[in-house]
């Protein structure tokens, strides 16, 4: 799909492109954009006081007709209530936006299949508090070149998210809100549901597997142990989970689930039996049901008035 952005709604275009971000993913790629980001995310702990450099690469790739040209701003990160990325001054959370220097010209261009390094760095003040902080390095394109699915006029944007947390006095805990897997579905797939409140004053790591059984068995049918769904959650916000789930979910059968959550030392696991019954077999069933029952009903009517003419 193609993300095609006027100057005035730049914001509100890379708010789009990265209302996703959350999951650790080592690139990213703007489908039509004509450029792509690696890594997309960092998350580094510092020292008050310490100078780190570091650096993030974009590549224009061999499907693009001509050069790519960008340019690279710094600007703040946090989310809001519905975990939506945002873009503005955030109070403590977004200081390291002025700790941050860009080493590596703003504005540049990228031939086809080649790359393009920026380097930037982070100078954490002696007074920094301790805890999180959060920002992004935008870049975005600037306009011209083409390519599959690119038109000159197009404008994206991909930001690197900077997980930074300042030692000291940093606490990392959280509040488990739920917990729970649903015990019957007609539709969809088998997964869990949880809710975790970020109390400390930094960032932390929640980690979600599943693990489902046949009713009788107890050899797994899927599990993602070997690569759990992982998300950071920052300070003050409560990151809702449903992304954990068994894709392949077939329309009916009944299974023992167990969903576990694992934040920063603490653990909380639900197992249930799942039935899953698409909601024409419910139907059948109920229709059958009623109908037997309607037909002992019957029966036992018609035997009751035999009787009574019997006796007459």
């Amino acid at each position: 799909m193609k993300n095609i952005f006027s100057k005035q709604a730049l914001v509100g275009a890379v708010i789009t492109v990265l209302a996703g971000v959350g999951i650790l993913a080592p690139s990213a790629y703007a489908e039509g954009s004509g450029f792509s980001m690696s890594p997309m995310k960092q998350s580094i702990v510092l020292d008050p006081g310490e100078t780190y450099q570091t650096l993030l690469s974009i590549s224009n790739p061999g499907t693009n007709d001509g050069d790519f040209s960008y340019s690279v701003r710094v600007l703040p990160f946090y989310v809001n209530e519905n975990y939506q990325s945002v873009f503005e001054e955030n109070g403590n959370y977004s200081q390291i936006v002025d700790w941050i220097t860009l080493d590596s010209p703003t504005t540049g261009s990228i031939a086809p299949n080649e790359s393009r390094d920026i380097y930037f760095t982070i100078s954490v003040p002696e007074w920094a508090p301790a805890g999180g902080q959060y920002a992004s390095i935008l870049v975005s394109s600037a306009g011209g070149g083409s390519g599959e699915g690119m038109t000159i006029n197009e404008q994206v944007a991909i930001g690197h998210i900077l997980y930074v947390e300042i030692t000291g006095d940093t606490v990392k805990q959280g509040e488990f809100l739920d917990v729970s897997v649903p015990g019957f579905l007609f539709s969809g797939y088998i997964g869990g549901n949880s809710a975790i409140k970020n109390t400390g004053n930094t960032h932390g790591t929640a980690k979600y597997t599943l693990q489902v059984y046949p009713l009788f068995s107890n050899e797994e049918i899927y599990t993602n142990e070997e690569e759990p769904n992982t998300h950071i959650i920052v300070p003050d916000r409560i990151y809702y989970d449903n992304d954990t789930v068994w894709a392949k979910t077939p329309a009916m059968g009944i299974f023992n689930v167990v969903y576990t959550v694992e934040y920063e030392g603490v653990t909380k696991q639900v197992s249930k039996l799942v039935i899953k019954c698409p909601i024409w077999l419910l139907f059948i069933i109920i229709f059958a049901i009623v109908s037997i029952i309607v037909w002992i009903a019957t029966r036992v009517l018609a035997r009751g008035k035999k009787r009574a003419i019997s006796g007459e």
